[in-house]
């Protein structure tokens, strides 16, 4: 049987500090290379007065270089590059820590009058460099709102705000309340409710519970004039289009999230976990296909490729899939059962506690491992995440992972199955390249640009839940297409100034 507490024993903050959260610390390795000037470009200053003033509306000011690239640096492997090449990815600006929504409001109506950039920040877990900023001006920490509202035990909705990190949200609800979110991203305990709302954040049993986006009731968000507006709040409602979608994964170029109604869960006390190999990454997906498409929804359907089943289970030869579920006995059990069915057609069974125990001793550890590789100064490992439909998904895997394995420089391309809908699946592909350290960047950006391509051909969205940022950035207007437009006027009816997070989201 496997249990929460089984779950929860894979997530833990270490060295954390609880509201301080600590990305790497990139030492500078080697001197600028070429015309690498950094990430930011055409910096806007923020005066002596202005800084006065948000000294008057905040709780601190940082003003100091050193202070500033150590609170914006971020988990991207973009910033890891920049920074060991001696050119920090951010260096201009002033770091501005709140911790009430009447201050975000002060301090958003000074930038707007003021015509400064502002870029909200908060666990900096994110790994596409979307809170980097880009263009200086006032970076807005929210950690300090990290209070919990209430609880509304009748309808399980609890609200909460944005910038309380989510192993202490989680751990506060299962103890006070004896309720889950079910809400379980790799970045669990360096990471905030709010960044989990902008980035449309997904957690490894979204199957079963959902994706942020499913779990939201109603947001509390300031825009960019400082007005604060609630939005959603219903069940279901037809009341026009749904506003509330407008903010969730807007990666605050919209507004500022700073408080959240979440629907929440009993905390589930029976589960069960099998495990089946499967010859081929493509008899694997059509077994998870057919597994959703039967109607069950495991809380954790995730099948590793050849390379990633030894990585994870040293398993070579298999691509193996971990089915894992929990909840009311009657309902497991019956996903196990229909789990058991598919998967005993295609695969070989497996013994599913033990691989259930492995996986979550090593989770985490798949994406960027460099076992079983030479690894030397010029290593450079990043995932990539993405989603499209059952019928296109073995032509991507394959498509991909060769369009990365061809790029001078590349170890190995690799991939698994993360999450699963009944009309298609996300798949998590990891890179892994060895160069000279003074072609860490072109090995990167040719990697990320090959593999892509393949996506766009084949229309499957860029990210499922990392978000854009500046990593994708690039792709943006060729994967939206005529679309494209409309976020532009989006962005430009709620934020004319340009002034939240710019450049981002592949926007100007």
């Amino acid at each position: 049987m496997i249990s929460r507490q089984a779950i929860l024993r894979g997530y833990n903050r270490g060295n954390y500090v609880v509201g301080a959260p600590t990305p790497p610390h990139y030492a500078s390795s080697v001197g600028a290379i070429g015309d690498h000037a950094g990430l930011a470009k055409d910096a806007v200053s923020v005066d002596t007065g202005l800084i006065e003033q948000l000294r008057a509306a905040a709780d601190q000011v940082l003003t100091s270089r050193d202070d500033f690239v150590a609170n914006t640096r971020d988990w991207w492997a973009g910033t890891m590059l920049a920074e060991t090449s001696g050119t920090p990815a951010a260096v201009d600006g002033v770091f501005v820590r709140v911790s009430t929504a009447a201050q975000v409001q002060a301090v958003m109506r000074l930038a707007h009058a003021a015509g400064v950039p502002l870029t909200v920040s908060a666990g900096r877990s994110n790994v596409t460099g979307a809170a980097l900023p880009l263009r200086g001006g006032i970076v807005l920490d929210v950690c300090g709102l990290n209070r919990l509202v209430g609880f509304d035990a009748e309808s399980q909705i609890v609200e909460v705000e944005a910038g309380m990190f989510g192993d202490i949200f989680e751990t506060t609800i299962q103890k006070d309340f004896g309720m889950t979110m079910g809400h379980w991203p790799s970045s669990f305990a360096i990471s905030t409710i709010g960044g989990w709302i902008a980035c449309r954040g997904a957690g490894q049993l979204s199957t079963r519970y959902g994706k942020i986006e499913d779990m939201v009731h109603g947001l509390d968000v300031v825009l960019a004039d400082g007005t604060l507006v609630s939005v959603g709040n219903y069940s279901r409602a037809a009341l026009g289009p749904d506003l509330q979608q407008l903010f969730i994964g807007s990666e605050g170029m919209l507004g500022v999230i700073v408080r959240a109604r979440l629907k929440l869960h009993r905390l589930p006390d029976y589960g069960r976990a099998i495990a089946y190999g499967f010859g081929t990454f493509a008899i694997g997906l059509e077994a998870c296909r057919l597994i959703l498409q039967s109607g069950a929804n495991p809380a954790a359907l995730r099948l590793y490729d050849e390379l990633e089943s030894r990585v994870q289970f040293g398993l070579p030869g298999q691509n193996v899939l971990l089915v894992a579920d929990e909840g009311v006995r009657e309902i497991v059990d019956a996903v196990m059962a229909i789990s058991d069915r598919v998967c005993a057609g295609l695969g070989e069974k497996l013994d599913g506690d033990a691989i259930f125990e492995k996986w979550l001793e090593t989770r985490f550890l798949t994406g960027k491992s460099a076992e079983g590789f030479k690894r030397g100064p010029g290593f450079v490992a990043d995932t990539l995440e993405m989603i499209g439909r059952w019928r296109d998904l073995p032509a991507i895997y394959d498509e991909v992972v060769a369009a990365i394995n061809a790029v001078p420089g590349t170890l190995a391309g690799s991939a698994h199955q993360s999450h699963a809908y009944v009309d298609g699946a996300c798949l998590y592909f990891s890179l892994r390249g060895d160069v000279p350290v003074d072609r860490r960047r072109e090995w990167y950006r040719a990697a990320w640009d090959a593999a892509n391509a393949v996506l766009i051909r084949h229309g499957s969205a860029l990210s499922h839940h990392h978000g854009v940022g500046l990593l994708r950035s690039p792709y943006m207007k060729e994967a939206l297409g005529s679309a494209f437009p409309l976020l532009e006027k989006v962005k430009a009816a709620l934020d004319p100034g340009n002034m939240l997070n710019p450049g981002k989201l592949g926007l100007r």
